[in-house]
């Protein structure tokens, strides 16, 4: 007998965490306000940002600032999991574009 993707409780259906990695949208590198940087799938709405498969950028581990991280981490990068983020638009201060596949590895 195979294992349940999903359980229903109380009519909401709950997905397994091990099963959360999800492949939609693109990769990207979030600055927040506060100094907040995150790494994770993108999905923009009016007034949110949704990042799944998140993790928060702790130490970026670079010799050339943020923008070494376009290319995927170093091996000084320090990622923490962090799952899902929803980030208001106001608290966001850039949106970076990264190398998919140097990525995908990792989110």
């Amino acid at each position: 007998m195979s294992e349940p993707s999903t359980i229903k409780i109380n009519e909401v259906e709950y997905a397994r965490k091990d099963s959360s990695k999800n492949n939609e949208g693109p990769i990207k590198i979030v600055v927040v306000d506060r100094g907040f940087v995150y790494v994770g799938r993108l999905q923009l709405s009016t007034n949110f940002i949704l990042l799944t498969d998140a993790r928060n950028i702790r130490v970026w581990g670079t010799t050339n600032g943020l923008g070494g991280l376009v290319s995927g981490p170093t091996a000084k990068t320090k990622l923490d999991l962090v799952g899902i983020v929803q980030i208001p638009m106001r608290a966001v201060i850039s949106i970076i574009d990264t190398d998919q596949s140097e990525w995908k590895t990792i989110i």
